[in-house]
This record gives structure tokens, sequence and C-alpha cells, in this order.
């Protein structure tokens, strides 16, 4: 296999998970504000927090409101994370490399994109932005189902495992830098009644309310959320497992070099995480940490299979 195509299915589950990540948490953050009073302090802004796109947005507009989040984050084709970025970069991915796909996942992405660049004016309003969203989680969640029912579970899909699960670490662990809001000592007591929400829709963008229920049972709360969400290895999007996942696919890929060795340290790295001893600024400073360390590994696996000449 060219390490070319390797780094091109890498990157198409990368941008498909980001996609997928970008059109969840923008309408998971639209039910949450509806669903809090006005005059709690959580406006548009931390949409663009979670997402570290704070410096970006600020170069091109001057108020962070509703209209302009909004654009930035699903419709600005300059901003490499917004939700149609992401997508114009996965089909440029796919496109060059279908042979090593089925045909439906080509099809499946190539209609995403087509559709989006038809209906991104209409994320404006509300309403036609709820349906698309919908439109397009229900799109990638097709496209993972194809490739996990119709393709060879071999070397191209074990890439595209690795960045599927890279990528939703990555994110998981940016929602969960919210909960530094949650937990700051300066919160004012109005927010402090709506804790238990706040903390439901954070589940809720992770898929993870039903299974968190099931595994806890007990009300939800913030300590727990935030221990499951990091810790639980049978979560498909706690960040335990997946360093789980991006193990067993590095550990079935050639020429893994010592990244199984750098993959046990981030995971007994996670594993020591104590959210109940933690401060407001030690969390935030663990969570960026961690963001840091997912950005390392992701170096080393470029600079292990991605820059390594063509046998």
């Amino acid at each position: 296999m060219l390490s070319r195509s390797a780094e091109r299915l890498y990157w198409l589950a990368r941008y498909m998970e980001r996609t997928e990540n970008t059109a969840k948490l923008v309408s998971v953050y639209m039910n949450l504000l509806m669903d809090l009073p006005k005059g709690v302090e959580m406006g548009w802004q931390q949409l663009l927090r979670i997402n570290g796109s704070e410096k970006e947005f600020y170069e091109k507009y001057k108020s962070a409101n509703e209209r302009n989040v909004i654009r930035f984050m699903l419709a600005d084709d300059s901003y490499s994370s917004s939700l149609f970025a992401s997508l114009s970069a996965a089909r440029e991915n796919i496109r060059t490399t279908r042979e090593l796909l089925p045909d439906e996942a080509w099809e499946q992405v190539n209609e995403m994109y087509l559709c989006s660049k038809s209906e991104l004016e209409i994320v404006a309003n509300r309403r036609s932005r709820v349906l698309f969203l919908k439109k397009i989680i229900e799109g990638c969640q097709r496209f993972s189902g194809l490739l996990s029912g119709y393709m060879s579970h071999n070397h191209p899909y074990r890439f595209i495992r690795l960045g599927r699960n890279l990528e939703r670490a990555d994110m998981t662990s940016r929602i969960l830098d919210l909960a530094s809001l949650l937990l700051a000592d300066s919160r004012s007591d109005e927010l402090r009644q709506y804790e238990t929400i706040l903390w439901m829709n954070i589940l809720t963008a992770l898929n993870a309310l039903l299974m968190y229920r099931q595994h806890v049972r007990s009300r939800v709360k913030g300590d727990d959320v935030l221990n499951y969400l990091l810790l639980d290895k049978n979560l498909p999007r706690s960040v335990a497992r997946c360093l789980v996942e991006i193990s067993e696919s590095i550990a079935q890929l050639p020429n893994s070099d010592a990244l199984p060795q750098r993959v046990v340290e981030m995971e007994n790295y996670v594993q020591a995480i104590d959210t109940r001893e933690a401060t407001q600024l030690q969390l935030r400073a663990i969570l960026d940490d961690l963001q840091n360390k997912l950005g390392g590994l992701h170096g080393n696996i470029a600079d292990n299979w991605f820059a390594r000449m063509e046998d």
C-alpha cells in the first residue's frame, strides 16, 4: 500500500469525523441555549472556545453573535475546521482513493458535499439549520456504516479507523473543556441551578446519555460525567476507548516502530487523571495537555507512515 494512499484514507476518516462532530456540536449547543434561561453566562463564543478557533474567528468577525459563529463554524470554507471545509477535504481525499473503497462510500460523501454546497445559505435560519444538521449527521453515520459493513478490515480500513479515533478523542477532550466553565468557582448561582442540563447536553453531544445512565445508575453529576467520558473503555466516544481503538489499529499495521509504547504511555496518562481532586484550572491544564499529546501522536503517525519513501 502506498504511503500517500494511507495518508489520504487517514485524513478522509478525520475529516468525516470532524464534519459529524461539528454538526453535532452546533446542534446540541443550540438545544442547550434554548434550555437555559436568558442571562445565564453562556453565549455563542463558547463554541469557538471549545473548538480552539477564537483567534481565527476574530480575525474575520467583530462580534461572536449567533449569525457570525454559525456562518464561521458551518459555511466558512476559509476556516479549515468548518463543516463545509471538512466535508470538501473529505471529498477530495476519497476522490483520489476511490479504488480502495466501496463505490457506495464515494457516492455518499459526494452526495453530502453537493447537498451542503446547495444548502449552506439557509443555515442562518434556525428551522432550516436543524434539518440541515440532522441530514449531515445521518449522512456521516451512514458513511461509517458503509465502511464497516462493506469494506474488508485490512490495512486501508485500519488507517481509516486510526484517523477516526484520533479525531474523535480530540473532539471529546474539547467538549470536556467546556467543563472548565461549569466547575469555575466564579460561576453564578443561576448557572449552578442548571448544571444537570448542561452535563446532559454534553453527554448528548457524544451520544452517551443512555449508556451513562446504564453504567453509572445515578443522577447526572459533573465528576461522574467527566470520569465516564475520559476513562470508560467500553464507550465508543470516550478518550480511553478511542486510545484502545488506536492501539489495536497500530498493532495490526506494519512498521509501527515505537508507536505502541507511545499509545501505552497515553493510556496510562489518561487513566491517572482524577477529576475529583482537580481544580478548575488544573482540569483545564489537563485537557490542554491531553490535546497536545494527541497532536504529538498524530505527528508520530505521520512521521512513521506518511513521510516514508514509497516502496
